[in-house]
């Protein structure tokens, strides 16, 4: 293995050469399935390291979720629509939003710089939820995913550009991150990231003069959840304690253990709630 970017053709290739692309039974675990793919890739080359492997397993887990997902809303005619996201670093997802909508984050943005010299800083949610409503959706996304191929994990990759500049204030609906484990460095990183997600919601609404919105969601999700991890996600959004009138809100609003499928669609259940 040349490179620890699970995103290669290689990386891509010791994902769906895995039991021929077939998908998880009710009877695997998606750990157990992670260390077979660690051992495919060792037997192709003996000498890739761990850390090499650790760094595709969160790429390996998304999109088993992801295909999971997909399928789950199909087979139960939900309206939602969850997708996954690239990392920030290639995709602002303020861009999702109307050029009207997308402005306003713009000039939040440029205000707090320009009058504090501070940014608003975050990763993207592994995952957007979308409530398709006077969208045109892509026919694509309403077919079953049946095999990992290389054209499927694209179009697993790429679906959420079907969505830039098309959703209103009322589209989208949550957001999702998705980890193998919740790390010390994680269990910061996501109250954060569910915060400024809140918060820029709340900036939109403000801005729009919407009452009563439905809200924003934002859940977690991981292989393996233990006490310590939900503790540590019980965070409160900042947004909600910095008004007396407004009620404290959570910055995750529910933490999922997704080891198996059906742990996956109970999750599913509770995210896609239409």
């Amino acid at each position: 293995m040349a490179t620890s970017n699970s995103n290669t053709p290689y990386m891509i290739q010791v994902f769906c050469s895995l039991r021929s692309g077939n998908f998880p039974n009710q009877n695997d675990t998606f750990r157990g399935i992670l260390d077979s793919l660690d051992q495919a890739a060792r037997a192709i080359n003996p000498s890739v390291s761990q850390g090499s492997l650790n760094v595709c397993h969160g790429d390996w887990y998304e999109w088993i979720i992801a295909r999971s997902l997909w399928n789950f809303r199909i087979q139960n005619r939900k309206k939602l629509i969850g997708l996954l996201l690239p990392k920030v670093s290639s995709f602002d997802i303020s861009n999702l939003y109307t050029p009207n909508l997308s402005n306003h984050i713009n000039d939040l943005k440029q205000k707090v710089n320009n009058i504090a010299g501070v940014q608003l800083i975050t990763s993207n949610p592994d995952f957007v939820v979308i409530d398709p409503e006077e969208i045109d959706v892509d026919p694509s996304l309403n077919s079953h995913i049946h095999q990992f191929t290389s054209d499927s994990i694209r179009l697993l990759q790429q679906s959420y550009t079907g969505f830039i500049d098309q959703c209103s204030f009322n589209n989208i609906v949550a957001y999702l991150a998705v980890k193998t484990s919740f790390r010390s460095d994680r269990r910061l990183q996501i109250p954060h990231e569910g915060s400024l997600m809140k918060a820029t919601y709340i900036h939109l609404q403000t801005r729009e003069w919407v009452i009563n919105p439905k809200g924003l969601k934002y859940y977690a999700a991981a292989s393996e959840v233990g006490p310590a991890d939900r503790d540590a996600l019980k965070t409160v959004a900042t947004h909600s304690i910095t008004n007396v009138q407004s009620l404290p809100q959570a910055a995750v609003d529910e933490v999922f253990e997704i080891n198996t499928l059906q742990q996956a669609n109970d999750a599913f259940e509770k995210i896609l709630i239409y």
